[in-house]
């Protein structure tokens, strides 16, 4: 009978709940805090991991035998590649986090272009700032969005809603998609770019000084996906010189240390990793994992399966 790890933590209860209705699968909760598993726990094929604090367990992998699969909630793996041997399946909730993170890149949008920081600067200050900031509309607004997986389109179909075009761009161009090769020329036709790719070799650093610069003066960045595609340097310089602006929900480093330059830069709004951070994000993930899990245990190849190269 398979045993499956999964998070004791209250956030898990939901994949607990789904994983148990399986036949012939043994269920044991584990605690994320607690680095030594029991002798019953060690026999696991298959661990879940917690869907907060995503890179506490890596420790236990050694502890794991017989394990077979690794099954993340979150949408990346890079965190994970390097801890899990080659020949144990490792898959994401890749498809998950689309609502949320994709809600977090339209408030994003809104806030700057509806000048709320600076209405809440005055609003410390008891300014009554009638006509003192200047609002921008996301209607006709052109918006490039890098990264044409889960969240990238569901960013794109909300920004269309709200009156933009959208250009999505992929690692290889197919069908009302562009191929990665194509960015430098999309660049300076677009008023924001969204950031939704995954880090990847060809991803990390890809904003960098001359991609910044080939954006048209008071654009936006937008980045949901990874601190390292963002050359935080580069950034820092346009940020000062107040010529774009950007939403940053990951950062390089991260977290940002205090007193970190980024924070003091005019024009950026910063979260701190928590895009996803909605109540039912898990429960969305969880909805994911339990299929990938599902096709593994039915002999098949999970959809979000990490293709090792």
């Amino acid at each position: 009978m398979p045993k499956i790890l999964v998070s004791r933590e209250p956030d898990d209860q939901s994949g607990v709940d789904l994983l148990s209705r399986f036949e012939d699968v043994e269920v044991l909760p584990y605690d994320p805090n607690n680095l030594e598993l029991t002798a019953d726990q060690q026999r696991a094929e298959i661990l879940v991991v917690s869907f907060r604090g995503s890179h506490r367990p890596i420790p236990l992998i050694p502890q794991l035998p017989h394990l077979q699969m690794v099954q993340l909630l979150s949408a990346g793996t890079d965190e994970w590649t390097p801890h899990v041997p080659a020949d144990v399946v490792l898959a994401s909730a890749r498809g998950g986090h689309a609502h949320s993170v994709s809600e977090w890149v339209l408030s994003a949008v809104l806030c700057l272009y509806r000048g709320w920081p600076a209405l809440l600067d005055y609003q410390r200050e008891g300014i009554w700032a009638h006509r003192q900031v200047d609002p921008e509309t996301v209607t006709g607004k052109r918006a490039l969005i890098i990264g044409a997986g889960h969240i990238g389109t569901a960013s794109a179909e909300r920004l269309r809603k709200m009156g933009a075009t959208t250009t999505l761009v992929a690692s290889t161009a197919r069908d009302g998609v562009h191929g990665a090769d194509e960015i430098p020329n999309l660049i300076a036709g677009h008023d924001l770019v969204v950031i939704a790719a995954p880090i990847t070799p060809e991803t990390r650093r890809l904003v960098d000084q001359k991609f910044l610069a080939s954006m048209p003066d008071g654009a936006l960045l937008i980045n949901a996906g990874r601190g390292e595609i963002v050359d935080t340097d580069a950034l820092i310089a346009e940020l000062r010189t107040g010529r774009l602006r950007a939403a940053l929900d990951v950062t390089d480093p991260e977290p940002l240390p205090p007193g970190h330059p980024l924070f003091a830069c005019p024009g950026v709004i910063i979260s701190p990793h928590m895009s996803k951070n909605i109540p039912d994000t898990a429960q969305r993930c969880y909805g994911v994992a339990v299929q990938q899990i599902k096709t593994f245990l039915e002999g098949g190849v999970p959809s979000n399966i990490e293709r090792r190269r």
